[in-house]
């Protein structure tokens, strides 16, 4: 099993969205960030409950340290929902660990789920992102940089 270095939104979870299945609001939930390691292999196309947090590939492979990073992950800040040139993007500020003092190994990519809806799938996922690679921070501050261009980006 491999993370792998893709990054993906799942197509089930936009078709809940769009066909009025869920009532996910991309620009006022509360979404969360969890941390995950190399045993697990994501998948874009699996069905909507297989999306969320604790469920699927998701029921295993979690990264967390404690108050650091806690299990379940945390809240993602300053979320964002925006056109602009034709281009609707969903972004977050980058995400950092709550403490100074975080131990985290083996880190590759990260599941963002909502946490506000729980109706037809609670903690359903919106994405994963792939980090490219083993990442780890020992006693220290872990920072999720998300790229440039927002973490999901449709162009119209």
């Amino acid at each position: 099993m491999a993370f792998g270095t893709s990054s993906k939104m799942f197509v089930s979870t936009l078709e809940d969205i769009l066909e009025n299945t869920t009532a996910i609001d991309l620009n006022s939930d509360t979404f969360n960030i969890a941390l995950f390691n190399d045993t697990i292999t994501p998948s874009q196309t699996v069905a909507s409950a297989a999306t969320a947090f604790g469920a699927g590939v998701w029921a295993s492979g979690e990264v967390f340290d404690g108050a650091e990073w806690p299990t379940g992950g945390q809240a993602l800040d300053t979320v964002t929902f925006a056109p602009a040139s034709n281009v609707l993007t969903w972004d977050a500020a980058n995400e950092v660990s709550t403490g100074t003092s975080a131990t985290l190994a083996d880190i590759r990519g990260c599941l963002i789920y909502n946490i506000t809806v729980n109706t037809p799938v609670d903690s359903q996922g919106i994405c994963y992102l792939s980090f490219g690679g083993a990442n780890a921070v020992t006693d220290g501050t872990l920072t999720v940089i998300f790229n440039a261009a927002g973490l999901i980006a449709f162009t119209m």
